[in-house]
């Protein structure tokens, strides 16, 4: 019998504030432009950014799932969850 997959715990304080701050990067660039992750991780960690490097994509990935951005590798849609090595975030193009 397998077990039922454990529920996600409800975003921390940081992962908000990753999120956001993914937003408005965004927000202060051109439509059609990107960000990396690591943007956001180094505007909200400071000199401790790596550390929230995963954090910063699972923040994307749930600002995807809102429909607010979509993940890109080569200017191309991908899933982050199939996607390997560098992403870049951008607005969802209507």
């Amino acid at each position: 019998m397998c077990a039922a997959p454990a529920p996600e715990s409800p975003p921390s304080d940081i992962d908000r504030n990753l999120e956001q701050t993914i937003l408005d990067l965004l927000d202060r660039r051109a439509p059609t432009s990107t960000i990396c992750p690591s943007d956001a991780a180094r505007a909200v960690g400071g000199d401790d950014w790596r550390d929230l490097m995963d954090a910063s994509r699972s923040a994307a990935a749930r600002l995807v799932a809102r429909g607010e951005v979509e993940i890109t590798q080569g200017g191309e849609p991908v899933d982050l969850r199939t996607a390997r090595g560098p992403i870049r975030i951008r607005r969802l193009r209507p």
